[in-house]
């Protein structure tokens, strides 16, 4: 049997690719018009060319059209649950409805292999997509391989991107970055304060 899968980058693609390969023939659609900005789109898309072709999958690229996810998420701007799952529904019609054009029954994502993404907002937004287009959402969760995607992924020296992709979740990851950084600093500044009490109290 086939089945589209719907991959996000190539180090994601890794695991659930072998996993669904081990009984289907899979065809590989890179759908994603929430990723900004354009140089991050290419380098993704480029990354995600070159490890389907080391696995001999076919790998198909719909039309980049970033204004079509700003539509899709306008309004939810500040609302990260509903925009993420408007985005999930976006990407994931646009597989769908490619599959049911080229006679495919079938789509998954690999999405789910991400511990950073909304598992049951992605089974949700794939049914209701496939059920659209009149395919069927095949969903497996795969968040148990994301250790071994990652390892591998730096073994292969692919490029590993550090937020979801779209312009609000890279100031969400900068945003993060920055806290984590500022958290640990004081700790420093704390632990050093800490040692010069100590050294002060010493009667020499």
């Amino acid at each position: 049997m086939s089945i589209v899968l719907h991959a996000c980058c190539g180090p994601c693609l890794i695991e659930p690719f072998d996993a669904l390969a081990a009984n289907d023939d899979v065809v590989v659609v890179f759908a994603n018009p929430n990723i900004a900005p354009d140089d991050e789109y290419q380098r993704r898309r480029e990354t995600l060319r070159s490890y389907a072709a080391t696995v001999g999958a076919e790998a198909v690229e719909l039309a980049y059209d970033h204004d079509l996810w700003r539509n899709a998420v306008c309004g939810l701007e500040h609302d990260q649950p509903a925009r993420c799952a408007a985005c999930y529904r976006l990407r994931l019609g646009m597989t769908a409805d490619w599959a049911r054009r080229h006679g495919y029954e079938r789509i998954a994502t690999t999405l789910t292999v991400s511990p950073y993404q909304d598992t049951e907002s992605i089974r949700r937004a794939g049914e209701e997509a496939a059920g659209l287009a009149g395919v069927a959402y095949v969903h497996r969760d795969f968040r148990d391989r994301y250790p071994s995607a990652t390892a591998r992924a730096r073994e292969l020296g692919l490029y590993r991107q550090n937020y979801c992709g779209c312009p609000f979740s890279q100031k969400e990851a900068e945003d993060t970055r920055a806290r984590r950084r500022a958290e640990r600093e004081a700790s420093r500044l704390a632990r050093q304060a800490e040692s010069s009490e100590c050294w002060t109290s010493v009667d020499v």
